[in-house]
């Protein structure tokens, strides 16, 4: 036995830490094909893709894998898990197919081999989306597994018409979810798959997830796939009709754009897409920074540590306009000396996120008090 004699010093890493945010950029689409290379796009396996033109190239032609890939190409060069359910000319994948379950091997397919993306591919899918199913079963699933994941889901609404749209959002209250129609041409899914594309644009651009999604011009449109009357005043017309159900719509103004930034959720904290975003990246940043305490020393440097570090990395995302305002604090009275001794410890949090400037009112007034001067100036230029 090694017998120590003497001083030794163990450093105690009680210090706060500095504070990373975890990626919320990656997408998660799920896609079909029978004829992509099999070997690059196993069958109802996610697969993590950081080249997405080497995976077009993959992607064989039928289905819809190679058309949402080239339609979020067109947006953005991301990081994607896809998950690609086969189908066959004859047998084209269904809405079941698409939401997937478990096979006799015990494996997660279609939507579901999400939750497993981050075990084996080490990263977790945030922004999901299934372009050309857009039935209410495959979409619920999607916001199921969203919520799991801290996801947040696009989806177009299965409706021929804009009434028929707005019964459709009706059938829906997740806070996670935006729905949208109608569709961009070219095929059908395009206006998931852009949304897709360009929801992880705006978070690599502006380094978090306060941007929403509407009113950016998009890439490599052409048309909208109905007619869609629109202006901005934002009265009296179809985007209006559409924006006040709680659905996204497609507009041209100075190029093409998504026109919406609600979800379907009735809890006015949170209806905004980027105000449920901002609570799932704030939660996910807690996680990853927190998670070298959890089996620590209990003491009063660790607390101060984790308190430390919370509220500096809260600070920072305020002057970053990130957030408007966060704070971190150990309340007494919800942390009993009990429940201290049994190893728990309860941190308080509240949070303002960015609100989208949605409605900007104008107050014009018509007046006569600058016709004041107008003799004597007339006088003083004579």
């Amino acid at each position: 036995m090694t017998i120590h004699h003497g001083i030794k010093h163990t450093a105690q890493n009680t210090a706060s830490r500095p504070i990373q945010t975890p990626s919320s950029a990656v997408i998660g689409l799920v896609a079909t094909s029978h004829d992509a290379d099999a070997d690059y796009f196993p069958a109802d396996r996610p697969v993590l893709v950081t080249n997405i033109r080497a995976a077009i190239a993959k992607a064989g032609t039928a289905g819809t894998l190679k058309k949402s890939l080239e339609a979020i190409a067109d947006q953005t060069d991301p990081v994607l898990v896809v998950v690609r359910v086969p189908d066959t000319s004859i047998a084209p994948a269904d809405d079941a197919d698409i939401v997937g379950g478990t096979d006799v091997n015990g494996d997660l397919t279609g939507i579901q081999a999400f939750l497993v993306a981050e075990t084996l591919l080490g990263v977790r899918p945030k922004i999901l989306g299934a372009p050309g199913f857009s039935g209410a079963t495959v979409t619920n699933a999607l916001a199921t597994v969203g919520e799991k994941l801290r996801a947040f889901v696009y989806a177009k609404l299965s409706a021929a018409t804009i009434a028929a749209a707005v019964v459709a959002e009706g059938g829906f209250a997740q806070a996670n979810l935006m729905p949208i129609w109608p569709d961009w041409t070219g095929f059908d899914g395009r206006a998931v798959a852009t949304a897709l594309g360009l929801r992880a644009k705006l978070d690599a651009e502006y380094g978090f997830v306060h941007k929403s999604l509407s009113n950016v011009a998009v890439n490599n449109i052409s048309g909208i796939d109905k007619d869609i009357t629109f202006n901005i005043s934002g009265v009296g017309t179809d985007a209006a009709t559409l924006n006040n159900a709680n659905i996204t719509t497609l507009i041209r103004r100075s190029g093409f754009r998504f026109w919406g930034n609600r979800t379907c959720s009735e809890n006015t904290l949170l209806a905004f897409e980027v105000a449920v975003r901002t609570n799932y990246a704030i939660q996910d940043m807690i996680d990853e920074s927190q998670a070298t305490y959890i089996d620590t020393p209990m003491t009063i440097p660790t607390i101060k540590a984790i308190l430390s570090g919370l509220n500096a990395k809260g600070r920072s995302m305020v002057s970053a306009g990130k957030i408007i305002g966060i704070e971190f604090w150990f309340d007494g009275a919800l942390n009993p000396s009990a429940d201290l001794a049994a190893g728990k410890a309860k941190i308080s949090c509240k949070f303002t996120p960015v609100a989208p400037l949605e409605s900007l009112e104008m107050l014009p007034e018509i007046t006569t008090e600058y016709y004041l001067n107008f003799g004597r100036s007339l006088v003083q230029t004579a």
